[in-house]
């Protein structure tokens, strides 16, 4: 991380007044600016937002080889300005916490949350604090979001979806209450996100390239299935107008998603396309892919 941004990354237009977990008006089809990569990470798995708008957090496996599950102890968050300079390299865990393949992670005010094979973190942004929460039956603890006082965390190993309640566990003294939202329904859930009706979207993903699709759960668990086995499918997130944009490794893309329209591709030529970000503007989107194969960032502008 601490050599990735030598490129000169230069985000375009538009980036006062950014909300990193809102959307701006929607109208008409998608399509790419411009698309640049960032090199100089090490194998980085997720991309989140302050949402004041004012840093780029990625999760890194670090290491020398590309390990998802092995516990080595060097992961870690690196810090970014939204113009690309590298603020920190290792801006979390402090010494003495130990992070190993941190993967989805998510922001809320002071606030960060990051999955961990078989836990999740909670870390004080100002203070750097943290907290590790292990969850049992987890496997492969792939993304978290928040909604109200919950935290969800996906694992699509053991085809599974935990809720975390509260979601700020950081100074509460009992253990949090963890449970099943579901088990064994062949979604095989990675990325997650708060839909604008009250579901969470989910996306699934099979490591035999089997596909899946992209599904809604509804706040009493009941499922229901958006799109049926259109890829291995990571990142997700929804827009202002319905659509849905998201990662799949089958196709090396980064595509959007509708009732009307179907799966249309906007950026291809990834490795591993994994958990993005997404920083609405006022002329159209900026979209942090990170690939974790080829241990680089995609800065995709989109218009409409």
């Amino acid at each position: 991380m601490s050599r990735a941004m030598t490129a000169g990354l230069v985000l375009l237009v538009g980036m006062t007044g950014i909300a990193c977990n809102a959307s701006a008006a929607d109208a008409g089809k998608l399509r790419v600016v411009s698309d640049r990569a960032v090199t100089g990470f090490t194998f980085p798995e997720s991309v989140g937002c302050d949402p004041g708008g004012k840093a780029l957090y990625a999760s890194e496996f670090g290491g020398s080889e590309l390990k998802p599950a092995e516990k080595d102890g060097n992961g870690r968050i690196s810090k970014l300005s939204l113009d690309g300079k590298l603020l920190e390299s290792r801006f979390l865990p402090e010494p003495g916490d130990v992070l190993n393949k941190p993967k989805g992670n998510w922001i809320k005010g002071n606030r960060l949350w990051v999955a961990d094979i078989d836990s999740v973190w909670v870390f004080d942004l100002k203070t750097h604090q943290g907290r590790k929460l292990p969850i049992p039956g987890i496997q492969f603890a792939n993304d978290v979001v928040i909604m109200g006082n919950a935290l969800y965390v996906s694992d699509n190993r053991a085809d599974k979806l935990f809720k975390i309640e509260p979601a700020d566990f950081l100074g509460v003294k009992v253990k949090p209450k963890i449970t099943e939202v579901f088990s064994g329904k062949g979604i095989n859930p990675n990325g997650i996100y708060p839909a604008k009706d009250g579901s969470l979207l989910v996306v699934g993903f099979k490591s035999d390239k089997e596909p899946k699709g992209i599904y809604s759960v509804s706040a009493k668990g009941e499922i229901k299935e958006l799109a049926k086995d259109i890829g291995r499918l990571d990142g997700v997130y929804e827009m202002k107008d319905g659509t849905i944009l998201a990662t799949d490794w089958n196709s090396g893309s980064l595509f959007s998603w509708s009732a009307k329209d179907g799966k249309q591709t906007l950026a291809s030529g990834f490795k591993g396309p994994a958990d993005f970000c997404v920083i609405p503007q006022a002329k159209g989107y900026l979209v942090v892919v990170p690939d974790l194969v080829k241990s680089e960032l995609r800065m995709i502008q989109l218009a409409k």
